[in-house]
């Protein structure tokens, strides 16, 4: 089994999880492993020689209460579901990440992050209580006031804790399903400081797209895109349904579509050509450009990718990381930046933190993609940063430890069954 990026592979055993009232599966002298719907990037939804517990069948809606966007589910519900079944009733994701095709459990396990997180922080800030069944049978029920400890360790605790069951999630109102975004161009990074700070007490929601192969006095140019929810009649609000991807990657290519010359040709195209400006649009295309590609994964080749995904605290550090993406040529077209805001997460490991982070994905070329990883490392390394877990595949364990230092309460509380092959990576070595 692989993971999103189809870089590692581990020959392990899945046991479907069909309702939320049964017990786990015996392990048979094996690790467990909760997963989702598989967008993990690396080896955190990776068991090697041991057995995933398959939460999708966990699909169903337990409770919703329409006045104030309470939603109770299974943890097996998947963001897309939830989009499908809440904007007709006028609420919303309070936080999204880039794909819709991830579970709650999921999003929990990693703490995603959206492009509203200076406003709002993490998916688990919106975590109301979950209920966790470890490998011996006991259930907890968890929240923020109530076995605290377990609440914050099983939000961006990798699925390490216990197998997530249901989970009560605070939605956000929205009286339409569009969204108003404004696209801006800027021709250089100190540009995406200034426009950051100028929008995000304005728009709810900033990113920006980076052309990695700028330098010089361009270095860090691009696209700026601002959003806020549209306003609209909420007696209006259009039917949903979950929007499946419109054309798919058949195969992978027996060479990867992604290298330096198609990147460097994408970059010069898209950078000038994107249509700048105001537009209304439906808030599929702002929050999930990729989700319209299915198996896009399979553009890199039989050998897979990675995505470097850091957070760092300040400006200059950016500006190196750039500076040494830019002069070693590495192929990337989806190049994200976006600025952190403070609100801290109740998850002990959890990624975001006040800064910038830096998403960067480029197909593996072996040795050379890792020497340009460690040179990113020791950047990030210096600047105090960390790397997201959800993504990564090769960080040492030394950079974990320092970017992550509660890692040794999580594991006094990690459920003695359960492991991943990045908790071993990253705690043993």
């Amino acid at each position: 089994m692989q993971s999103w990026g189809r870089l590692p592979t581990a020959p392990q055993e899945g046991a479907r999880i069909s309702f939320r009232g049964d017990p786990l599966p015996s392990t048979d002298g094996r690790s467990m492993l909760p997963r989702g719907l598989g967008r993990s990037y690396g080896d955190v939804c990776l068991n090697d020689q041991g057995r995933l517990l398959l939460s999708r069948p966990l699909d169903r809606f337990i409770a919703f209460d329409p006045d104030n966007g309470l939603l109770r589910c299974e943890a097996g519900v998947s963001l897309a579901e939830i989009l499908a079944f809440a904007v007709p009733r006028g609420w919303f994701l309070p936080v999204t990440p880039g794909t819709k095709f991830v579970t709650v459990g999921g999003a929990i396990a990693n703490d995603v992050h959206g492009k509203n997180h200076h406003r709002v922080g993490s998916f688990g800030a919106h975590v109301r209580a979950l209920e966790l069944l470890r490998s011996d049978g006991t259930r907890i029920f968890c929240s923020a006031t109530e076995n605290a400890d377990w609440f914050g360790a099983t939000i961006g605790g990798l699925g390490l804790t216990g197998f997530i069951t249901t989970a009560e999630l605070q939605l956000r109102r929205v009286t339409a399903a569009t969204m108003d975004v404004t696209t801006v161009r800027f021709s250089r990074l100190s540009e995406f400081f200034e426009l950051s700070r100028a929008c995000d007490a304005t728009h709810e929601y900033t990113v920006a797209w980076l052309d990695c192969f700028a330098r010089e006095g361009n270095l860090g140019r691009g696209l700026f895109m601002r959003a806020n929810h549209a306003e609209g009649d909420p007696q209006r609000l259009s039917s949903e349904r979950v929007r499946h991807p419109r054309v798919s990657v058949p195969f992978a290519p027996p060479i990867s579509a992604v290298n330096p010359l198609t990147s460097r040709a994408f970059n010069a195209l898209y950078y000038p050509l994107s249509r700048v400006g105001e537009r209304r649009q439906h808030y599929e295309p702002y929050f999930y450009p990729l989700d319209g590609v299915g198996n896009w994964n399979r553009m890199y080749g039989p050998r897979g990718f990675y995505q470097y995904q850091c957070v760092v605290s300040s400006p200059e550090a950016i500006r190196e990381l750039l500076d040494v993406v830019a002069k070693s040529g590495a192929a990337s077209f989806l190049n994200v930046l976006k600025a952190f805001g403070d609100r801290a997460s109740p998850g002990w490991l959890s990624f975001p933190r006040a800064g910038y982070t830096l998403a960067l994905d480029f197909p593996n070329r072996g040795g050379d993609t890792l020497r340009l990883f460690d040179t990113l490392d020791r950047i990030v390394l210096t600047d105090g940063g960390a790397l997201y877990p959800a993504k990564d595949a090769r960080m040492s364990g030394a950079l974990f430890r320092q970017a992550y230092p509660r890692w040794h309460d999580l594991e006094r509380m990690r459920d003695p069954n359960f492991s991943s092959n990045l908790w071993r990576r990253v705690t043993r070595e």
